[in-house]
């Protein structure tokens, strides 16, 4: 592997600095990188950029094996390095289930193949995500998969002692259940739009905020009960927050993540009957939406994943109760965020840094990334122009599909080059094989 050196960049938007990459790792920082680099040297002239370390996805759905028409893990992983990702969590909704250690290597040996992402692969909590027989936590995290991640998500673990038996088992080598609070009772499969004003003029079946509080609210009770460690998917609501704000002041182990279509996107665009935007859950008022922006810049919410949900045209193109719940992620993550929270001046770079890489990092168990920026250091890094502005454009995904709700916006703040183990795997938008 040749060295890499980058030079002029920005660290985490402050100083100019030069740093340089060896065998995969980071051997200097400094004003002039002086230790001498190879002859066959890449160099990267990043004046003008900000260096970040690379960002990781809790929330990822690949799609393979079982939907390769949707998405495969190449496909994912490409667009998550076209992103700026360095790593990725994929979850066990597959066709089969990722509910077994065999199951869970296949994932990971995809992933690797692949060599865009470190793909690490989400177990699910029940088997085939039924929610009644706990799947074989065990046997997924002794794995090489090394699971510590598990989920049924899209499916709530709604029965309490599954749930609690779940936390239990996974203490002992501290994984981590992520929940997709949604009280099946209260907010069923036919519910598609927040309940409320729009939900009954559009005549769409209502999803109450109580069913995602209630839910975190039960969790945190059982996280203080057993000890262990809930991460709550996809928060929506300021509902959900302040459950998530009164849990970790009784001091559950509770982390909670938001994703970048709940941190800009509102209710009122569902009145164009457009499929684009359900997602799950659904879309909410502004008063949710101010509330998801505190939370994320105040740390009650830890964590901005994707939850990336590519669809084929077939799955999206229905009337809205019709099609299939969830929007592609990964390529517009950084902007969106960029422009939300930082342009805005509600966080700054190092909590942006800690949201998208350093926390979710810690709460998956990836040793390798969210790292600082420094000497010893594996080099998984992003460099990104805080400046350009992108207007989306579906056709340009690398994803194999096209269900982005973010189509024909602009946003300011672009990645240019992702570096995953000191090479670089994508530059303005193309991967780099």
């Amino acid at each position: 592997m040749s060295d890499l050196l980058i030079t002029g960049a920005r660290l985490l938007g402050g100083e100019a600095a030069d740093v340089l990459v060896r065998d995969g790792v980071i051997v200097e920082v400094g004003q002039d990188a002086t230790r001498a680099p190879s002859a066959d040297v890449e160099r990267i002239d990043a004046d003008g950029l900000v260096l970040l370390p690379g960002l990781v996805d809790l929330h990822t759905h690949l799609r393979e094996p079982g939907r390769e028409d949707a998405e495969t893990v190449r496909t994912g992983s490409a667009a998550a390095a076209g992103g700026g990702y360095t790593a990725i969590l994929a979850m066990a909704n597959t066709t089969p289930v990722t509910d077994t250690g065999e199951a869970a290597e296949h994932v990971l040996d995809l992933g690797a193949q692949a060599g865009l992402v470190d793909v690490q692969p989400i177990g699910a909590v029940t088997k085939a995500l039924e929610g009644a027989e706990l799947a074989e936590l065990g046997l997924m995290h002794r794995s090489r998969a090394r699971v510590r991640v598990f989920s049924d998500d899209g499916r709530c673990v709604h029965d309490s002692r599954v749930m609690r038996r779940a936390l239990e088992y996974v203490r002992a080598f501290d994984g981590v259940i992520s929940q997709h609070a949604q009280d099946p009772a209260l907010a069923g499969p036919a519910a598609c739009c927040h309940e409320g004003e729009v939900s009954g003029r559009l005549g769409l079946t209502g999803w109450p905020a109580v069913a995602e509080s209630s839910i975190i609210a039960r969790d945190a009770e059982l996280a203080l009960h057993t000890g262990s460690r809930v991460h709550v998917a996809h928060v929506s609501t300021a509902e959900g927050v302040e459950a998530v704000r009164w849990a970790k002041r009784r001091g559950a182990r509770m982390s909670a993540e938001v994703t970048p279509h709940h941190l800009l996107l509102t209710t009122d665009l569902l009145t164009s009957y457009d499929p684009v935007y359900k997602v799950n859950p659904p879309l909410r008022p502004e008063e949710d939406v101010l509330a998801l922006r505190e939370a994320l810049a105040d740390g009650t919410i830890d964590v901005v994943a994707t939850d990336h949900a590519p669809h084929a045209r077939h799955d999206k193109e229905h009337a809205f109760p019709d099609a299939a719940f969830g929007v592609l992620g990964l390529e517009t993550a950084f902007g969106v965020v960029h422009d939300v929270m930082v342009e805005s001046g509600r966080m700054d770079w190092a909590a942006l840094v800690d949201r998208m890489s350093v926390a979710p990092a810690r709460i998956a168990g990836l040793a390798d990334h969210g790292r600082p920026i420094a000497s010893g250091a594996p080099a998984n890094l992003v460099l990104v122009d805080p400046t350009a502005e992108v207007t989306v454009d579906p056709a340009a995904s690398l994803s194999l599909s096209r269900n982005t709700p973010f189509a024909g916006r602009t946003l300011t703040g672009r990645v240019r080059t992702t570096i995953l183990h000191g090479r670089v795997t994508a530059v303005d938008g193309e991967v780099r094989p």
